[in-house]
């Protein structure tokens, strides 16, 4: 089982690579069900998986310039406290009850792609400004008092999800760079990375690195990473739009698979 849990690890990685995001969210399920792995072992392979994935990221978002540093490393010191209660409820959750909670992340998530999806339009627009070798936006005057306590509990918020479930909370970093901080998109996703991989690394961190099964983690994060590269050439080639809904359909399917497994797993 765990070649085919590799083998759609792959596939999500192409999701992410095309999609920009999101595909990493189906991680866990697939860790759990596939894998046969624990809620709380395949949280912590899906840290190193989404860790992974968001540094490789990174790399290409700073080349260009897209990237705040000051605004990223603000953001993770304040998940910091979030990551320990979450890394901590991790292990004292009941499984079936965490898996629940995930896959009402699940429909917040898909709820979130398709909502967000007009943002699509502007991030094209934004990243062919770029390509054409024009310069983003200059950055926004310094935050106010209410700006800044948004970006504290986002980044409260995203440290909690991400020490729970293993998720890099991207849809909630990205909405609070841009509303709060006013963040261009294409600097606002290249910061989120940045984020996200603090996270994961506070997350990882907390946990220990004996909580994650290496056996597992490394062939599923190989496989993530390739996807992702040959999903980012396809995804100039693939209705956006389109793709986010049918990709947020999915994880709504996946979401109540999971919570009809799960709450079946209590009841029994």
């Amino acid at each position: 089982m765990i070649v085919l849990a590799v083998i759609l690890a792959l596939g999500i990685g192409v999701t992410l690579g095309a999609l920009g995001g999101g595909g990493s969210i189906l991680a866990v399920p697939v860790l759990v069900y596939v894998a046969g792995q624990t809620a709380s072992a395949a949280t912590a392979t899906s840290l190193v998986a989404v860790g992974a994935a968001a540094a490789v990221g990174v790399i290409g978002h700073a080349r260009l310039g897209r990237v705040r540093w000051g605004a990223a490393g603000a953001f993770v010191a304040t998940g910091v406290a979030g990551s320990w209660v979450g890394s901590h409820l991790n292990g004292s959750i009941d499984p079936q009850v965490l898996l629940l909670g995930f896959s009402v992340l699940m429909i917040v998530a898909a709820h979130r792609m398709v909502t967000a999806c007009p943002s699509c339009t502007n991030l094209g627009e934004e990243l062919a400004v770029v390509a054409a070798g024009g310069s983003e936006p200059q950055a926004p005057a310094a935050p106010g008092a209410a700006a800044i306590a948004k970006v504290v509990l986002a980044g409260t918020v995203v440290g909690l999800l991400t020490g729970l479930f293993g998720v890099g909370g991207g849809f909630i970093i990205v909405p609070a760079l841009t509303l709060a901080l006013g963040m261009s998109l294409p600097a606002a996703i290249g910061t989120s990375l940045v984020v996200i991989v603090g996270n994961a690394l506070v997350a990882l961190g907390f946990r220990g690195v004996g909580a994650v099964d290496w056996t597992i983690a490394l062939p599923f994060t190989i496989a993530m990473l390739l996807g992702s590269l040959a999903g980012s050439n396809l995804g100039h080639r693939i209705p956006v739009e389109r793709s986010l809904r049918a990709f947020a359909a999915l994880l709504i399917v996946v979401a109540v698979a999971n919570g009809a497994a799960a709450t079946a797993a209590l009841i029994s």
